[in-house]
């Protein structure tokens, strides 16, 4: 089979299609013939090593953290999938591999494709799906009624975010770029801040939470919108303590994750407020729930127009690199 792989970390997008064996299964995966994937900046961060602290990788290592197929074959102690099912997947980040013809994943990180979707449009909706519910049921636990602020939510993440938090009975605030703005608003945002017309710190107080999608550069704009006893998740900034001991790393990566985020906890803590990061994790059941969602609330992920196969990976990331998308960049399979 064909798959998209590097042989080190790199800045330079130089990534081959090389032909591999198709991956062994264990008992307890579903061999997926993959129809497309997705990509997204986290594929830049694992092809340069960004994240390494998180998860570092044996080469070659094929890359691909989304994809959306039908089950080729079935582990014999798989119990929820079937030889034909439509599904698809965040992969676990233990392992990667959706930039490739086949991939073998453990059923609990895969779902049922939601109804009516084709794979090209579904496949667009793990990552992020999989981040806003996490996020808002996992960290910050919140409530509805409560305010929501996601800034810089105009892209892929928004998309799904905004009708997530929606639907769990949130009050939703964006900002972002002027074009994006009706999309959001259409999706369910009860404000939408455009940056170049206005500062959403110089608008809003008194937020209950917020989900960081910018990174280090808004981080004391972002903090002073938030009221006291809030919580500011990034998932962009720094992983700190918290993320570390919940993830169960071992002492020595908690003891760096720990320096690593220093400055903003002490930030966040000198304001009475918490600071917190989120790596999103595969997780098939919590799949589900999202694919339930998708059809309840009539979700369609917006898909850059763009089309890309395989052979063209290197231009697909590069674009996604570049930030001129209009929404996720998809690669197609036969």
């Amino acid at each position: 089979m064909k798959a998209a792989q590097i042989t080190q970390y790199t800045k330079n997008i130089c990534i081959k299609v090389n032909n591999v064996p198709i991956p062994k299964m264990g008992d307890h995966d579903v061999l997926i013939r993959v129809k497309a994937a997705a990509v997204n900046p986290v594929d830049i961060l694992n092809l340069t090593g960004a994240v390494r602290l998180i998860q570092d990788y044996r080469m070659p290592l094929t890359l691909g953290n989304e994809c959306a197929g039908i089950v080729e074959k079935a582990g014999k102690d798989v119990t929820r999938f079937a030889v034909g099912d439509r599904v698809y997947s965040r992969v676990p980040i233990s392992s990667l591999g959706a930039f490739a013809e086949y991939v073998a994943i453990p059923e609990n990180a895969v779902a049922h494709m939601p109804d009516g979707l084709d794979f090209s449009v579904a496949v667009a909706i793990p990552l992020t799906g999989l981040t806003a519910y996490q996020a808002i049921t996992e960290e910050l636990h919140a409530k509805p009624g409560e305010t929501l602020f996601i800034p810089g939510g105009s892209g892929s993440f928004g998309q799904m975010a905004v009708p997530i938090a929606k639907a769990l009975g949130l009050h939703v605030i964006v900002s972002g770029n002027g074009r994006a703005r009706e999309a959001v608003l259409s999706a369910g945002a009860d404000q939408y801040i455009v940056y170049t017309e206005e500062n959403y710190w110089e608008r809003l107080s008194g937020v209950d939470y917020i989900i960081d999608t910018l990174g280090e550069k808004e981080f004391a704009h972002e903090l002073s919108v938030l009221k006291e006893g809030g919580i500011l998740l990034s998932l962009r900034t720094a992983p700190n303590k918290s993320y570390a001991k919940k993830s169960n790393f071992p002492l020595i990566k908690q003891m760096m994750f720990s320096l690593a985020g220093l400055k903003y906890d002490m930030m966040a803590r000198n304001q009475g407020k918490e600071y917190r990061f989120l790596f999103v994790r595969a997780d098939g059941m919590q799949l589900e729930k999202i694919t339930r969602m998708v059809g309840t609330e009539k979700i369609v992920p917006q898909i850059d127009s763009r089309k890309f196969d395989l052979m063209q990976i290197n231009d697909a990331v590069r674009l996604v690199h570049e930030g001129h998308t209009s929404g996720k960049v998809i690669i197609r399979f036969p």
